[in-house]
């Protein structure tokens, strides 16, 4: 294990959280903040689902004291005043593209309006009379050359709105967040168990004597999670932490959920054991763990023979595989693998647990495969405090999953849509995030729909993002607040920005997914910008206005779905387990979505078993300095560089330069293993020069810290100018945690 970084804290959490929930509260925004906290309705940040009609600090197991500073950051940023009205006329376009992601964020929230047409330097305002009659314009281009993009910031109902909307102008095309993050899990899920989601409930982790995570840095994009892994320790079970950073969270983290442990008792101890593997070498590990699993007798065999189908090729895989390959590709000892198994093998319940540091591979739907089979040969699948549990990022992002916005829709879903509206749904067409921007490039695209998040910012290859951006006709983005697509995403003739109310605003009623399949019913509530509604306007309201204007009452009555509860309607005859929807207004009742949760070993697979499969081992080859056009004299190391969030971030959006428990006090640090550092006759502090294969960054400042040796880490999306587009052919999601770079000084 490396070092952990210098001048840091040495626990997550802790007094620092205490501080800042004490300065938000005595700010000038402080008594709205606690009262949009409290309101019933999903947290605005990550997927671990706070909120709902039990009230704001409350989770779906009615649990309080389950807000987080992610919260905090979510809710103050969305409290922000208004830009000024006449901001625009002030600032050319080129100006704007100079902000940081920080800078665009505290600009303030939209409340008009904005176009930047073609030929002009200005983003202007707009009446919503002539955002509708562009709008009738640009989708009556032909299906295929028209496209969306959406982000978990929404609603179910906007969501299941923007698909029928979508399909019944005749395109497939439903990009999705989950394209550039967790799509390998759903397709690995699926094949194995037949859903794709966690088969874990909230109430069912907390029977767990084991949790394995892997490639999660959960103390910052999901703390909450991190209350549960320690009432895991201290009922006595253990955390297998596997990750090639070392994030001080994970080692130690205080929970202001229990102050005298946070306060008076320094936080609790979460790893039992951290591997530091080699990044992208999770399935190499993994079948290093089966193998010792087999050899200490710990494989349940009753059960692979009974509940699975495909097993025998998986253990004679594991079997066959020599140690010396697998502890080469992932850079561990047998004597570590055979530990963490052993931990496995006794324990009772046992939780797999992930991020993106397993599915933004170029084997990621590999890697989500050989966790189920770990878990499938320890009986760890189907059964109350175990199986597979992918964490997901945004709030809702998994809902929009659920309700159909993927170019691979649920078949029951297809068939509803095809029996109640008359739509055919070709899945054989249909860009995912990464093939829209090439569809985009090679001038595919005439009009795109961006409901929230940042295409731009998060793809890779940011020149050919923008690019491909400049070859679209018109590109509508509906937002709460300006990011940097806004300013670099801009479209060949019209760019347009669309303001919309937030969750915790909406006029109406709407509901959210969770990571853990839970049905949050969020209330209505007002805007503190325009309490008399005013420019902006709901997300449902703009789909259904858009989709009346260009399809009149075809295939329904659009008018009529502004009002939610008839969207729930739908949604409950044609959503799998999403039945008790239809009435929820009535019965206020949130509710888990049937079929999901695996409590007994039958799945929702044709023979009711899971379905297992060899996951071959990566290639993890890497080039050398000449490769990149250095000489070997040079002072320099290419390093395998992974991207990823800030402990003060939320997806692309920057709250803070600086990260104080990596020891990275701006944007444009490198944080590498001392040891590469020294070998490269390189210095802490010193500024060098990071190139990828798309492009290199300079000024950059290393900082030394919990990295593995030959491993280092960098911020997105700043980082993403650096490397194209490595995808997972098996999903289309980007390599983001293992980018070869080099590192030399300028």
């Amino acid at each position: 294990m490396t070092h952990t970084p210098k001048n840091t804290p040495q626990t997550g959490g802790g007094i620092s959280l205490v501080k800042y929930w004490a300065e938000k509260t005595l700010s000038p925004q402080g008594k709205k903040l606690w009262e949009t906290l409290n309101h019933k309705s999903a947290c605005l940040s990550c997927a671990w689902g706070t909120g709902g009609q039990k009230g704001g600090f409350t989770n779906e197991t009615g649990e309080s004291l389950q807000r987080c500073a992610k919260s905090v950051e979510a809710i103050s940023a969305e409290l922000q005043p208004p830009i000024k009205s006449h901001f625009f006329e002030k600032y050319t376009i080129s100006e704007l593209q100079k902000l940081t992601s920080l800078e665009c964020d505290r600009l303030g929230r939209l409340s008009y309006p904005l176009i930047l047409r073609q030929g002009t330097n200005y983003y202007e305002r707009i009446s919503w009379q002539e955002v509708y009659d562009i709008a009738e314009k640009a989708f009556s281009k032909k299906p295929d050359y028209i496209a969306s993009y959406s982000s978990g910031r929404s609603s179910n109902e906007a969501a299941y709105l923007l698909q029928l909307m979508m399909r019944s102008m005749g395109s497939n095309n439903l990009a999705d967040c989950s394209d550039l993050c967790h799509a390998p899990s759903t397709i690995g899920l699926k094949k194995v168990f037949g859903s794709g989601t966690s088969m874990v409930s909230l109430e069912s982790l907390k029977y767990s004597d084991c949790v394995v995570l892997i490639g999660s840095n959960a103390p910052a994009n999901h703390p909450r999670l991190m209350n549960e892994l320690i009432k895991l320790r201290d009922r006595g079970g253990k955390v297998i932490i596997i990750n090639p950073q070392i994030e001080i969270g994970l080692l130690k983290f205080a929970s202001p959920a229990f102050p005298i442990k946070s306060l008076l008792k320094g936080g609790s101890s979460i790893s039992t054991i951290y591997l530091q593997l080699i990044p992208g070498s999770d399935t190499a590990l993994l079948i290093g763990i089966q193998k010792s699993l087999i050899q200490q007798d710990l494989i349940k065999l009753d059960y692979l023979k009974y509940y699975t189908e495909g097993w025998e090729k998986v253990i004679e895989t594991a079997k066959n595989t020599p140690w010396q390959t697998i502890c080469d590709a992932c850079g561990l000892s047998q004597e570590e693998i055979e530990e963490a198994a052993y931990l496995i093998g006794k324990s009772q319940k046992v939780v797999f647990a992930w991020a993106m540091g397993i599915t933004q591979q170029k084997n990621g739907v590999d890697n989500v495969q050989a966790i189920a089979n770990t878990a499938l040969i320890t009986g760890n699948a189907g059964k109350l405090g175990a199986g597979t549990m992918p964490i997901r990022g945004h709030s809702n992002v998994q809902g929009f999953g659920s309700m159909g916005v993927s170019v691979k829709p649920n078949q029951k879903l297809q068939e509803a849509l095809s029996r109640m509206f008359g739509i055919s749904v070709d899945t054989s067409k249909g860009y995912r995030a990464r093939h829209l921007i090439d569809a985009a490039e090679a001038g595919k695209i005439d009009t795109l729909f961006c409901l929230g998040g940042n295409l731009y910012g998060a793809n890779p290859d940011l020149n050919q993002a923008k690019l491909a951006f400049s070859k679209i006709e018109t590109i509508f983005y509906v937002a709460t607040k300006p990011n940097l697509g806004h300013f670099h995403g801009l479209a060949k003739e019209n760019t347009i920005i669309l303001p919309v109310f937030t969750r915790f605003e909406n006029p109406h009623k709407t509901t959210t997914e969770s990571g853990n399949n839970f049905v949050r019913l969020n209330d209505e509530g007002k805007s503190h910008i325009t309490p008399d509604k005013g420019e902006l306007i709901s997300e449902v309201e703009l789909i259904t206005e858009i989709a009346h204007r260009c399809l009149g009452e075809k295939p329904v009555n659009w008018p009529k779905l502004q009002e939610t509860e008839y969207v729930r309607e739908l949604i409950a005859k044609t959503i799998p387990g999403y039945g008790k929807i239809g009435e929820i207004d009535k019965t206020k009742a949130e509710f888990t979505i049937q079929g999901r949760i695996f409590t007994q070993p039958k799945f929702s697979t044709p023979s009711g078993k899971a379905q297992m499969s060899v996951t071959p081992l990566p290639d993890l080859s890497m080039p050398d300095l000449a490769s990149f056009g250095i000489q070997e004299t040079a002072k320099g190391i290419v390093v395998i560089l992974g991207s990823g969030r800030s402990y003060g971030q939320h997806n692309t959006v920057v709250y803070n330069q600086a990260d104080k428990y990596r020891g990275m006090p701006h944007r444009y640090c490198i944080l590498m293993n001392y040891r590469d550092v020294n070998k490269a006759g390189l210095q802490e502090h010193q500024r060098v020069t990071v190139k990828g294969d798309a492009g290199s960054l300079e000024n950059v400042e290393i900082i030394c810290g919990g990295m593995r040796e030959g491993t280092a880490f960098m911020f997105y999306p700043e980082s993403n100018v650096l490397f194209s587009a490595n995808i997972d052919p098996k999903s289309g999601t980007p390599a983001y945690k293992r980018i070869p770079v080099c590192v030399y000084g300028n």
